[in-house]
């Protein structure tokens, strides 16, 4: 393992310890971090990543963070602190499928994204969650019908275009963010 990731993993197990991770057991509360455990890749599932994914048919999941139950709640796939993050995608979708898990984080110890795979593209986030942040996140569902449906005023001005930040839309419980995700919505009469 080269140097900068070794030190991007090191850096990303404080930061998960300092969120309330644990690596180990703690007298009656079990560790909620597994350490790459093995993740069995279809090969369709190479195929749709292309030349560049390794040649394997086993891949490893970083960091798998559990909840009390030890079920999975967040794939965290860990980058060298010389490379972006998002390098890390598309196998972190895959880690996270095999392992029936919606959300991912990727990180490289210093820039960190949050990515909710049913609800689009990863967004920066400037910490971890915690573990009593996350409880509950797999009951939250993004309607889409929502935006469709919701009523505009008639008081808004003909061919406008309004931006709304996506946490009025969506509940971005857990995780907090630099930037605000925006949607723009037109309004013609």
């Amino acid at each position: 393992m080269p140097d900068t990731e070794a030190t991007a993993r090191i850096k990303i197990n404080h930061l998960l310890e300092a969120a309330g991770w644990r690596f180990f057991a703690d007298g009656t509360a079990p560790a909620n971090i597994r350490l790459e455990p093995g993740v069995t890749i279809k090969s369709t599932d190479l195929d749709a990543l292309g030349a560049n994914f390794e040649k394997s048919t086993k891949g490893f999941v970083d960091f798998l963070l559990l909840d009390a139950n030890g079920f999975p709640l967040r794939v965290l796939e860990a980058k060298a602190e010389d490379k972006n993050p998002l390098v890390g995608k598309e196998p972190a979708r895959k880690y996270a499928k095999s392992q029936t898990c919606r959300f991912v984080i990727l990180s490289n110890g210093n820039l960190h994204y949050f990515w909710d795979l049913e609800r689009g593209s990863p967004y920066v986030v400037t910490s971890f969650p915690t573990p009593d942040s996350v409880t509950g996140d797999q009951k939250v569902r993004p309607n889409p019908l929502r935006l469709i449906e919701e009523q505009v005023g008639d008081n808004a001005p003909h061919n406008s275009t309004y931006f709304v930040p996506t946490s009025s839309v969506f509940s971005n419980r857990g995780m907090s963010h630099s930037a605000t995700p925006m949607l723009a919505i037109e309004h013609q009469p």
